[in-house]
């Protein structure tokens, strides 16, 4: 009698939300999937501790509710009851010595309305007046992709971008606008600025664009836009981060750059008020209880402390080295998913024939670190109770923190009323900001306090503390990303049984890296030596 085959095996190297989330789609596939994490702990950017005795998030807090991904997962892995929303949707920018609000309609920080703006008092005189040009200026013309900074900057002045552009998209990759991609972060206002010669036009196009989740433009909307996690603050990273991480949008002409939830008081990348349903939303354990739950539900065999060192070639599929130099050990596969970030990617595909174009591309995308620094004040250390879910700090006021998150109003649920304590979470450091992020927790905190005292005027000192860093968390989607990533995935392409997934490409959001795990499972499925089943739909 003949002994059944062996089902075909899937190595996953990476335990992140992307690699297991590739382990879960692929639990129906007929094959039996190994997942390894080279760190001894799964979720990557996701993770939760407690301060003060509440469980809260140490990397990313919040994904976009917008796109379906990460909520079909969380419902699929039996969470969809701990779903919970935001208690508030205002933020504001802490600038020129006074916190403001964020005006009206914009597009993460490209004013749509520039009464809007004006009204904000953001800008000086002279930015508002810089920024006012926008209305006259001829087209400015562009060939290929650049930065965020030279476009908007040659519409609206430096000013706008240094003082809202930049602190809001560096709440969701904790980068810098002068080296950030145009069409990579903000791709629906990238395309709507084709068609229009003003770039405020261009946002209001995209602003009044009908979608489900977002009234139409002859609804009146709220004064202020739905603001978020900034992702640290990532992740993003969502970033990791305060929610950065640490996801992309198939509605049409979306700015979200993958759906990310950024760090800090993000607001609805949108800038429109009033959706129908919340823009994000968390989970009331922390948004690292999906991790154990996904990884339950995969029915994965997984295993930590497992760094794979080498990936090469076989006769019939894959040989992984894993473990330390003195001793390695190796294991087979007939497919393999790298979900992995860019650099480690890089390192495992040089030295794999023909891989040599995708560990290239890979090298190209670089990452930046920042830390989160949580805080628990008494409630009557604050003068006043904390108002709206936060506030950014433009990077050119020369601030540590540039992100606050106020967590106990942004998500009531964290808010245990016989502990009376808020909790703050103040994203520290961007790229360029090594020096920085070199100082230890209590110097890192310490700046943390004396930046929240000095916007707030909170006194005393913290009951606890808690200092993340996430070193090179979040991925730079640079100038040329998009054209990048497509030469990464045909080089991949053309190595059967070999997938990547990860916040690298397409969003560095949840959802976005959901999104790649199940391409990456398709792609994989489709190269096996047998027939493997179908991929399970989330439903």
């Amino acid at each position: 009698m003949t002994a059944p085959a062996e089902p075909p095996h899937v190595v996953i190297v990476g335990g992140g939300i992307a690699g297991l989330a590739a382990a879960f789609f692929l639990r129906d596939a007929g094959a039996a999937v190994t997942v390894l994490e080279g760190s001894p702990r799964l979720g990557g950017k996701l993770a939760v501790s407690e301060v003060a005795g509440i469980a809260v998030d140490s990397g990313a807090e919040a994904l976009l509710a917008r796109r379906p991904e990460g909520t079909d997962l969380i419902a699929a892995v039996g969470l969809a009851g701990q779903l919970v929303q935001p208690g508030t949707t205002t933020a504001g920018i802490w600038t020129r010595g006074r916190l403001r609000p964020l005006p009206r309609r914009h597009v993460m920080g490209v004013p749509a309305d520039l009464d809007a703006l004006a009204e904000s008092q953001i800008l000086s005189a002279a930015g508002l007046a810089s920024a006012m040009a926008d209305a006259e200026l001829p087209a400015t013309p562009r060939d290929g992709d650049v930065s965020v900074t030279s476009f908007v900057g040659a519409r609206f002045g430096q000013e706008l971008v240094d003082r809202l552009v930049d602190p809001l998209l560096g709440g969701v990759y904790a980068g810098r606008s002068e080296q950030l991609s145009f069409e990579a972060t903000l791709p629906g206002l990238a395309a709507a600025s084709r068609r229009y010669a003003s770039l405020a036009a261009a946002a209001r196009s995209v602003l009044d664009t009908p979608r489900p989740d977002r009234p139409p433009p002859d609804h009146p909307a709220p004064d202020h836009p739905a603001p978020d996690h900034p992702a640290p603050g990532h992740p993003g990273p969502g970033h990791p981060g305060p929610g950065r991480p640490a996801l992309g949008d198939a509605a049409p002409a979306s700015p979200e750059p993958g759906g990310a939830a950024p760090d800090g008081p993000v607001p609805d990348p949108h800038g429109s008020a009033g959706p129908a349903r919340p823009v994000f939303t968390t989970l009331a354990g922390g948004l690292a209880t999906l991790v154990p739950a996904v990884a339950a539900a995969s029915g994965a065999t997984i295993r930590t402390g497992a760094m794979v060192r080498g990936l090469a070639r076989t006769a019939g599929g894959w040989r992984l080295t894993i473990g330390s130099a003195h001793a390695p050990w190796q294991l087979d596969a007939d497919a393999v998913v790298l979900a992995l970030p860019a650099a480690p990617a890089s390192r495992l595909l040089a030295g794999v024939p023909g891989g040599e174009a995708a560990a290239a591309g890979l090298a190209e995308i670089t990452s930046a670190s920042m830390a989160i620094v949580t805080l628990a004040f008494p409630d009557d250390a604050f003068p006043a109770v904390p108002v709206g879910s936060g506030y950014l700090v433009p990077a050119v006021d020369g601030r540590a923190v540039k992100a606050v998150t106020f967590s106990t109003v942004k998500w009531p649920h964290l808010r245990e009323p016989d502990r009376h304590v808020h909790l703050v979470r103040c994203s520290v450091g961007r790229l360029g900001e090594e020096a920085l992020l070199q100082r230890d927790d209590g110097e890192l905190a310490a700046l943390a306090v004396a930046d929240l005292a000095a916007a707030t005027g909170v006194r005393g000192s913290p009951v606890d503390t808690r200092v993340s860093r996430w070193g090179g968390g979040l991925p730079q989607y640079n100038v040329g990303h998009l054209d990048r990533v497509a030469r990464i995935r045909a080089a991949i392409a053309a190595q059967p049984g070999l997938a990547v997934c990860g916040a690298g490409y397409d969003g560095i959001g949840i959802p976005a890296c959901i999104a790649s795990a199940r391409t990456a499972a398709d792609q994989v499925i489709s190269s096996l030596p047998t027939p493997a089943g179908i991929i399970p739909t989330i439903s």
